[in-house]
């Protein structure tokens, strides 16, 4: 009685209406087309569970003992057991899966979602799912065989410390060595398959799961580094070195500013097509192709791109489709009349004369708000941050981070930087959050009483050691409760990822709606999903409350 008593009373409700539910997706057809569908069920998700669970049982045995190892790495009665029993059934359990098993089609799923499907000769052309090829199929299993065996020589290696030190006692330096082999053997295809690869048999599940969790550790991050910064004081310099950067930042913008200019003319006539050259700044095509130089024009102007200025020359003498040319200045030909001339700065000096003032007038208002209100600029620009990003809507945010933002970086970076949609969505959703998050860690170092922070100091602390071992420790056990409500907040509005057609539950939901025409078996379906998330993530926040012992602290 005392286990079902621990069970929230909602979850009680629900746990009563699952047989129902169970019922729902697998005897009414609409609904379980919906849901496998939803979830992200593809073909042969049934073996792909068997190994998914077969290799995750694997890699959590062989975690188990650096697990119980931490500290000072003694272990007594049962927990040396069952430490020495997780390490020889990793072991045997992967000699098992080497010699009899085989765990290829999970790879070759992974495999295939993760390489280029356009280039790659491993994927097969025009399936959807992907699938490999026969002959991929073949080169994924003979590799995949390989692994296994290198993994089972390698962690029996690891083993042998790891199993004297249990029967023998004692922390022995390589069983503290071999723990560490573990955690990177084991840890790092364990964080890869949770985190990174493509499963199959519940592609769209996961896919919410990690935007939502990636989402809110790094929205944890930037609200703990903006409630950090919104506790900066500042020093006896900090207004003056402050208003230095700013000069600084002023005056070099002025030498960007004062480089050569470059001319351009349009030269010829307007009869026909004028010729442009590729590169040619976006503003000065626009320019002569709406007619912005002279106001009697009323129409648009036809344009004709030429790869050099020679070639704009020489389209400009034959004069069969192109009667004018912007060209340099230094390179128009002078037998042509000038129709229009201007000047401008290069983009080389151009951008960082911008940023530079931009970034001056910004450091000089936060300066002189620091100033006025005796704080340190970066608890103003913080404080900026979160009033601006709190009452921007989280879909516009998305969209904004999604769409310009980073079709901006991909320009700026020459096509080096290209995020995929689901890195997009998950920045958007960490910085929109991260300000709300900001509030709760500043409530709680505040909460945190001054005497035991002025206790430390006298201690001798400095203040990095003041925040990680007195003010974070019991803000954190603060707002735990809080912390967790913003989780289940984001792990609902990853379901706005659909609009940059990241393909979580979601937008699955919306493909299957369009495709079958159904009414209310998709979206009854996503519900029904949905809930059961934010419940599961209910009950872990409160049994970590609950280990925490938050509410009678």
């Amino acid at each position: 009685m005392k286990s079902i008593a621990r069970i929230r009373p909602s979850n009680l409700v629900i746990l009563s209406a699952l047989p129902f539910v169970i019922y729902l997706f697998t005897m009414v057809p609409n609904y379980r087309r919906s849901i496998v569908s939803i979830v992200g069920i593809e073909r042969g998700a049934p073996q792909l569970f068997v190994d998914f669970v077969t290799v995750m049982a694997i890699l959590i045995l062989g975690l188990v003992f650096p697990f119980l190892a931490r500290g000072n790495g003694v272990l007594e009665g049962r927990r040396r057991i069952v430490a020495l029993t997780a390490v020889l059934a990793n072991v045997l359990l992967a000699a098992a899966v080497a010699a009899y098993g085989d765990v290829s089609q999970l790879m070759g799923s992974i495999i295939a979602n993760a390489v280029d499907a356009e280039t790659s000769d491993l994927v097969a052309k025009g399936v959807s799912p992907r699938d490999l090829t026969p002959e991929g199929h073949a080169i994924v299993a003979a590799a995949t065989a390989y692994h296994v065996w290198q993994y089972l020589a390698a962690t029996a290696v690891l083993a042998l410390p790891v199993i004297a030190h249990l029967t023998a006692g004692g922390m022995q330096t390589p069983a503290r060595w071999a723990a560490r082999g573990m955690v990177l053997l084991n840890g790092a295809a364990f964080a890869y398959l949770i985190l990174g690869a493509h499963l199959g048999f519940a592609a769209g599940l996961f896919t919410t799961l990690r935007a939502g969790i990636f989402g809110y550790i790094l929205a944890c991050c930037l609200g703990l580094l903006w409630a950090g910064l919104l506790h900066v004081t500042p020093t006896a310099r900090t207004i003056r070195n402050w208003s230095i950067a700013c000069v600084l930042s002023f005056a070099v913008s002025a030498v960007f500013w004062a480089q050569p200019h470059t001319s351009y003319v349009l030269v010829g006539s307007l009869d026909k097509r004028v010729a442009i050259i590729k590169g040619t700044p976006k503003t000065l095509v626009d320019t002569v192709r709406f007619g912005q130089f002279d106001e009697t024009l009323t129409q648009e102007i036809g344009v004709r791109s030429a790869a050099s200025p020679e070639q704009a020359v020489d389209l400009l003498a034959k004069g069969d489709q192109v009667s004018g040319a912007l060209l340099p200045a230094e390179l128009a030909p002078a037998d042509k009349p000038v129709l229009w001339e201007t000047s401008f700065l290069p983009a080389r000096f151009q951008l960082p004369a911008v940023f530079l003032l931009v970034g001056g007038l910004l450091l000089s208002l936060l300066t002189f708000s620091a100033w006025q209100h005796g704080r340190h600029p970066l608890s103003v620009s913080a404080e900026f941050f979160i009033d601006t990003v709190r009452g921007i809507p989280m879909l516009v945010i998305i969209l904004f981070v999604g769409l310009p933002f980073a079709g901006s970086l991909k320009d700026v970076s020459g096509g080096a930087i290209d995020m995929p949609n689901v890195l997009r969505g998950v920045i958007a959703i960490a910085i929109g959050y991260s300000a709300y998050l900001a509030e709760i860690f500043r409530a709680g170092i505040d909460a945190v009483p001054k005497g035991q922070i002025e206790a430390a100091r006298s201690l001798g602390l400095n203040n990095y050691k003041v925040a990680r071992l007195v003010v974070l420790p019991q803000a954190f056990r603060i707002v735990l409760p809080a912390l967790g409500n913003e989780f289940i907040a984001i792990l609902k509005d990853t379901s706005l990822l659909s609009i940059l057609s990241v393909r979580d539950v979601t937008q699955r939901m919306r493909e299957f709606q369009s495709a079958s025409f159904l009414p209310f078996a998709p979206f009854n379906s996503a519900a029904i999903l949905y809930v059961f998330l934010t419940l599961a993530a209910a009950s872990l926040i409160a049994s970590i409350e609950r280990r925490f012992d938050v509410k009678s602290r």
